[in-house]
């Protein structure tokens, strides 16, 4: 069925994906950034580029204002970003406070004003051991308050929430997608750190479909 959706788009390999995805399926695609205070917008500079080049609708919404209820994360303060393995306890400095409430709450009632059926965003089973967010349980009470939140039900999905990085990725290279159009590391210098948990997961990724990444890095895993 095809339907109107909004893709909560940060410009990461695993929002990269479900941006096409969506539009694989011939969805009407409304793509929704944010920037709430995080490190670096090299992720928000590659999803304006994306959208641009697919012509697709795409808004980024400052929600800076919101920093002192969103503070006491590595991705939102001057916190070192801890290196390792998502699996790791040290990980947990990464969590920003009620993030993925938030920002879906904020993209319902987006849906509501472009009259969308529904709001994808890309937590995927990777996620979680360390966010909270991004668990089955918390996307079946989002989506169960959003469908009633409004006089039009809009419905919250992850579909990738029973996948892994390394699946993502298959699914994006079977679409034939450039991920150097995407930008997953927590620090925004020129090369894309590997170190950090989010390069860690993403060189795995790359590794385990057997193909090389098309960023550059300063550290190789």
């Amino acid at each position: 069925m095809i339907r109107t959706v909004v893709v909560i788009y940060s410009g990461g390999m695993d929002s990269f994906t479900l941006l096409h995805r969506a539009l694989a399926q011939g969805h009407a695609v409304h793509a929704l950034s944010f920037d709430y205070g995080q490190r670096h917008v090299r992720e928000l500079d590659c999803a304006r580029q994306v959208c641009r080049a697919l012509a697709i609708p795409h808004q980024v919404i400052d929600i800076r204002a919101l920093g002192g209820v969103m503070a006491g994360s590595a991705l939102t303060s001057e916190l070192p970003v801890p290196e390792g393995h998502y699996q790791e306890d040290s990980m947990k400095a990464t969590v920003v406070p009620n993030r993925n409430m938030i920002l879906l709450s904020l993209a319902t009632g987006y849906a509501v004003t472009v009259e969308a059926d529904a709001v994808w965003y890309g937590a995927h089973g990777g996620d979680h051991a360390i966010y909270p967010d991004c668990r089955p349980e918390f996307v079946e009470k989002m989506d169960a308050v959003c469908r009633v939140a409004n006089y039009q039900p809009v419905a919250i999905e992850a579909p990738f929430m029973g996948s892994d990085k390394a699946r993502i990725l298959s699914e994006g290279l079977k679409l034939g997608l450039d991920y150097g159009q995407s930008w997953t590391c927590y620090n925004g210098r020129e090369r894309a750190c590997g170190r950090c948990g989010s390069c860690v997961e993403r060189l795995e990724a790359f590794a385990a479909n057997g193909v090389t990444d098309p960023l550059q890095y300063e550290v190789a895993g």
